[in-house]
């Protein structure tokens, strides 16, 4: 812990904070009097009494404690994630001297092996992590089209393992052995989870149970409680572990994979490429929205908000009727240019500034009416059951990681190598119009991920993010809204009941009371209905700082098995 870099929080630069300047030249200068005032009587009597000079020399010593700068943390520390084995692991990196890199890469892989039905090495995601007082900085490390185009299964060259080893590279501090070893121990060994075991049991039918002797023991899933032994991935993860990245990319693994998977190659594998863009930032309520470069929708959310900001609608409150329409239909608004603008920033020019110009957005938050609903006009249709994991994690120097991870549907495309489930992303290409999100080679597709960091001018104070497919957009508006605006506690944020747009319908994880219901159906939705799964609004993984103080918090979303914790003395 001592000789780690600590970045103290300021309000102020260091040129303009006088206490801090002040307190030092006191020090010292107690150093020159107290030196000076020695040696003088040092020449009056050379004989002092050896207690004096003792006396003299603890003065001088405590003088100089004071002048030196402290190497305690200057704030908590902490990890949000889907699982609590996730949590667990990335704080194991934290409490060992690892920063937020290094323990988001390490809650990655494990949280990959207790949920193998949402992300691991098959699959891609996307981070962003931005320092205080830095500029973020996004990594898009999803699956790209293959050499050979889309094959049926619409598997695309899963990113995962190049990302995790390239965004170690870039920010890691700790051995890249030592982020690994959480997820092999937990691929040896581990307890299936209450969402695990009903996952089993829902995806039976599409995936290749004969294969997966490890989760159907006699063709008949793990129930929760039960131990599960992943053997294949345990090895799968030692080589990554042993080897690094260019095992998959390059070497044993790879071949493996591309003798197993049809579509997948060894020239699709090493031609594969971490894409760094500048991130989407947009104003909003005095903070910055930071979110995914495109074809992320990042952007969505910043639209949303700076609509919101505009009407006012936080005024009412977060479950009023009018907070509930404005957001509904910034959704629709926001939502068209999801059809018409996104698509890969290494193959399309996305105008990014353009969509997040608080002038532009102030025009858009015009068009919504009090009592009419905007028309919606024709859009893609979303197919399958879309699932993500999010990870947030900030370190005791206030970086901030957010990153999201996905196979994209529940169990991916259900294929199944060497331990790990493959991806279905390239069924996001049927997402637009035109040629903005057309797939060739090397391309990535629109998508719904979308990892968030608010700041202000001093540096990030949020990160947040979750699964939920198209619904993390008007989800992470909500939250972030009432969290800014209305400044309700993460807690508090979180568990408030979420909605979403279908249609002209909206879909409400509580169904209003009647006097709401009537004034909503007045406006012109079709009806209110309920959530059609438990997992429906996803699960909001979200840490907030307070750079005064120092202090971290955090909430656990009851709505799937997530968890947090942090450094802070329970």
């Amino acid at each position: 812990m001592a000789n780690r870099k600590v970045i103290p929080f300021r309000k102020n630069p260091p040129s303009f904070d006088p206490i801090r300047r002040f307190v030092p030249a006191v020090a010292v200068l107690s150093v020159i009097v107290l030196s000076g005032c020695s040696s003088e009587e040092e020449g009056e009597n050379e004989s002092a009494p050896p207690e004096e000079e003792n006396e003299t020399n603890e003065n001088e010593e405590a003088a100089e404690e004071e002048s030196e700068p402290s190497n305690e943390p200057t704030t908590d520390y902490g990890v949000s994630a889907g699982h609590p084995d996730a949590v667990a692991t990335g704080m194991e990196v934290l409490d060992n001297g690892g920063n937020a890199a290094d323990a988001a890469v390490a809650a990655a892989y494990a949280v990959s092996v207790v949920e193998p039905f949402a992300s691991g090495i098959g699959g891609g995601g996307s981070v962003l992590i931005q320092e205080q007082g830095e500029d973020p900085q996004a990594y898009d490390y999803r699956e790209v089209v293959p050499e050979g185009g889309i094959p049926s299964s619409d598997i695309g060259v899963p990113g995962f393992t190049a990302g995790m080893n390239e965004f170690h590279t870039d920010y890691g501090t700790a051995e890249w052995e030592e982020l690994l070893d959480p997820a092999v121990e937990l691929a040896d060994s581990s307890e299936v989870s209450g969402l695990l075991a009903e996952q089993l049991e829902s995806g039976e039918d599409r995936l290749p149970v004969s294969e997966l002797s490890h989760f159907y023991p006699d063709g008949e899933p793990l129930e929760a409680g039960s131990t599960v032994e992943q053997d294949e991935l345990a090895d799968t993860l030692r080589d990554i572990r042993d080897n690094g990245s260019d095992t998959l990319y390059e070497g044993e693994a790879g071949q493996s994979l591309a003798s197993q998977i049809e579509g997948i190659d060894t020239a699709s594998l090493e031609a594969f490429e971490v894409s760094q863009n500048d991130p989407s930032v947009g104003t909003y309520a005095g903070y910055d929205i930071i979110g995914a470069a495109p074809p992320l929708p990042g952007i969505s959310v910043i639209q949303m908000l700076q609509m919101l900001e505009e009407r006012g609608s936080m005024e009412a409150g977060r479950e009023s009727t009018d907070f509930i329409h404005d957001t509904a239909m910034s959704w629709r608004l926001a939502s068209q240019f999801i059809e018409t603008d996104y698509g890969d920033p290494n193959f399309v020019d996305v105008p990014v500034d353009e969509l997040t110009d608080p002038a532009r957005n102030v025009e858009l938050a015009a068009e919504i009416s009090d009592d009419s609903v905007i028309s919606e006009e024709e859009a893609s249709s979303y197919t399958g059951d879309p699932n993500t994991t999010h990870i947030t994690v900030v370190d005791e120097d206030g970086t901030f990681v957010s990153m999201t991870n996905t196979l994209t549907n529940f169990w991916g495309s259900g294929e199944y190598a060497d331990g790990y489930f493959l991806n279905n992303q390239m069924d996001r290409f049927d997402i637009g119009e035109g040629s903005v999100n057309e797939p060739e080679p090397g391309r990535r597709s629109v998508t719904w991920s979308s990892p968030m960091i608010v700041a202000n001018d001093d540096g990030p104070v949020l990160g947040i993010g979750s699964p939920g497919g198209e619904r993390i957009p008007i989800m992470l508006t909500q939250v972030i809204a009432d969290w800014a605006e209305n400044d309700a506690s993460l807690e508090e944020a979180v568990e408030v009941p979420r909605f979403h747009l279908d249609g002209d319908e909206l879909v409400m994880e509580e169904q209003p009371e009647t006097e709401q219901r009537e004034e909503l159906l007045a406006i012109g939705y079709e009806d209110i209905r309920e959530q059609p799964t438990p997992l429906y609004f996803g699960s909001i993984q979200a840490l907030a700082l307070d750079q005064e103080t120092g202090e971290l918090s955090g909430a656990r979303d009851p709505r799937r098995e997530a968890d947090w914790q942090s450094s802070a003395p329970e």
